[in-house]
């Protein structure tokens, strides 16, 4: 196979990472399987335009994108419905839809993977037509990861560190937003502190990521809980991957979904892979089932298979 990598300088793990050096034994890796590559180090406010002209160069056959989630997510979009797979560098903080496919979790690992790795066809979610791997969120998650921005960390370490701080003030100081959510038939009028929507339903007893990435429905998850103590112990249960028993969360799934933003629209944002994005007062959110071709390593391609 032929492989255009563009790895994000800034991104992740990556901004830590001698690239040179890793870039070298990346090579050697994936020739000695006999496969051929060629690779771009950007920055990160070049990443688009290099994914770009990575995903339009003929005889590529594999697109292998390296930083956090916004650069998978970037590439992702590029690649839906479209022959060429993406391969995922793990080089995020929690590298969440990596771990759905079984990509392994550190950069050399994840690279041999790929030596010897397996496209397969997975599916990929879009609100109001721009693509999701991950998660499309309101509410809590969203006022998180604002509060996260203002903060400094230089490290994948500090990030979560920071991540905690600013679910800490969030679960001091909620939002809460009046909505409409219609799911197939049904409709739910509700004031939630949170909803979040993800491109297959979350799997249990770990991180919050999907085990079935073919499963062809949306996870749609709506916070009740309310009260600082609550929160707490939704959060907890969000780490833990105990959603079945969480009193604190509402699940249900579709193939669609309808969001409708009924609070002052523009006190609030959204986060679609971990990026923060303007929420329009509706927005459709669809799955789209093996829209997207992946590279991942043999045995999970075997795992997925049975």
């Amino acid at each position: 196979m032929r492989f255009a990598a563009v790895l994000n300088q800034d991104g992740g793990t990556l901004r830590t990472t001698d690239l040179p050096a890793f870039c070298e034994q990346m090579r050697k890796t994936l020739e000695a399987a006999g496969h051929s590559i060629d690779i771009d180090i950007v920055a990160g406010g070049d990443i688009e335009a290099a994914l770009e002209k990575a995903a339009a160069r003929r005889g590529v056959n594999v697109v292998l994108a390296g930083g956090g989630d916004g650069t998978i997510s970037a590439a992702a979009a590029l690649l839906m419905n479209r022959k060429k797979a993406l391969a995922i560098l793990p080089a995020g903080t929690m590298n969440l839809f990596a771990r759905g496919l079984g990509i392994p979790q550190t950069l050399d690992a994840a690279v041999k993977s790929f030596a010897d790795g397996e496209m397969i066809a997975v599916d990929i979610a879009s609100a109001n037509g721009r693509p999701f791997v991950h998660q499309f969120s309101v509410g809590l998650h969203a006022k998180m990861v604002q509060l996260r921005q203002k903060m400094e960390f230089g490290s994948r370490l500090g990030k979560m560190r920071a991540s905690v701080r600013a679910a800490w003030v969030t679960i001091n100081n909620p939002p809460a937003m009046n909505v409409t959510l219609s799911i197939g038939e049904a409709e739910i009028i509700t004031r939630t502190t949170g909803i979040g929507i993800t491109n297959n339903l979350f799997g249990e007893g770990h991180l919050p990521y999907a085990d079935n990435p073919t499963g062809g429905v949306l996870g749609i998850y709506i916070a009740v809980a309310r009260q600082r103590g609550e929160l707490a112990r939704f959060f907890l249960d969000m780490a833990r991957g105990r959603w079945r028993d969480s009193e604190h969360v509402e699940i249900h799934q579709s193939d669609r979904a309808i969001l409708k933003i009924h609070s002052a629209a523009k006190k609030f944002r959204a986060v679609m892979d971990g990026e923060l994005v303007r929420l329009d007062r509706e927005t459709t959110i669809e799955i789209h089932p093996s829209a997207l071709n992946v590279l991942v390593p043999a045995r999970a391609a075997r795992a997925k298979a049975a």
